[in-house]
């Protein structure tokens, strides 16, 4: 299969802009294997579906591998242009661990520093983004955290009363950054999943034949659907544009924001060939998999909307 949708109506559809939001030792894989999905997708021949940037808090930042990465945007830019992005992602890495001490209160350097000073990166942009959904739910963004990246999140009590998954190994971590945001914030708990991704305030388009629909897949056990989502890039440009989807977005928790977290290795990958199907077409994400040899492992949809 192609990765180029054919089915998308005339007129020009808008590129889908993609930031990256990296830290020093972060996990390769989690920048690389989503890159290569979304810098293969196309609405149209020569009108590529995604633009991504890269952002860290130096010129360059070295993985935990060793791979050196230059920066497109320093955090500064991209807190000033982050209206401007649909897609933030947050890969993980060996960095998290030393971000989530130097903000923990019993840190020496956490101690140190005045309770008003702000939060470190990513995670200051991270709640700026989802601060930005919930003042303007009329666009529709989606918040990704790869791997430990999504301890990130969850420290930042961004997914309280969501689901959520990371690595086999962090799972108990998961719970208890979970457990102290609620504690913080609303007392709102965290479904921690054992699932390769999970997503949270989904958009789907059921269609009249729930059985052709690609993203209804079979019903689990405890009636929870694998992977629902929307098909189709003209989909996600009139979802964009309604006034109906902004307003019951307005309605969700965080504005509608969705949010999307998943193991590493190739969790990071499933979820760009989810996203691929969702906002250009199942049939390029589909196109994608075939050429580059992956094995397309979905996740679950907790909540969503039909848009």
């Amino acid at each position: 299969m192609s990765a180029i949708d054919d089915s998308t109506a005339d007129g020009p559809t808008p590129t889908i802009q993609v930031l990256f939001a990296l830290h020093n030792l972060f996990s390769a894989p989690d920048l690389t294997g989503p890159l290569e999905i979304f810098t293969s997708a196309h609405h149209k021949p020569h009108s590529p579906a995604f633009e991504c940037t890269i952002a860290a808090p130096t010129p360059s930042v070295k993985s935990s591998s060793g791979l050196i990465v230059k920066a497109d945007i320093d955090y500064e830019d991209a807190h000033a242009d982050l209206g401007d992005y649909d897609i933030l992602i947050v890969p993980g890495g060996r960095g998290v661990e030393e971000i989530l001490t130097s903000a923990s209160p019993t840190s020496p350097s956490a101690s140190a520093a005045s309770s008003s000073s702000p939060p470190q990166e990513p995670t200051a942009l991270v709640k700026a983004f989802a601060e930005l959904q919930v003042k303007d739910s009329s666009k529709e963004r989606t918040l990704v955290g790869v791997s430990s990246g999504a301890l990130l999140l969850a420290h930042a009590g961004l997914l309280q009363g969501m689901a959520a998954t990371t690595d086999p190994d962090l799972y108990t971590k998961m719970e208890i950054l979970c457990k102290e945001a609620a504690r913080r914030g609303d007392l709102e708990q965290t479904d921690v999943m054992e699932e390769n991704y999970v997503v949270n305030n989904a958009r789907f388009e059921l269609g009249e034949d729930m059985e052709e629909n690609p993203f209804v897949l079979s019903k689990r056990p405890d009636g929870r659907r694998k992977s629902v989502a929307r098909k189709g890039s003209n989909a996600w440009k009139e979802s964009v544009k309604r006034r109906e989807s902004g307003a019951r977005r307005a309605g969700l928790r965080l504005g509608g924001l969705r949010v999307i977290t998943s193991r590493g290795g190739g969790g990071g990958v499933d979820v760009s060939l989810y996203l691929v199907a969702a906002m250009v077409s199942h049939e390029v994400a589909e196109g994608i998999a075939g050429t580059g040899g992956y094995r397309w492992e979905k996740g679950v949809t907790v909540e969503g909307i039909d848009v």
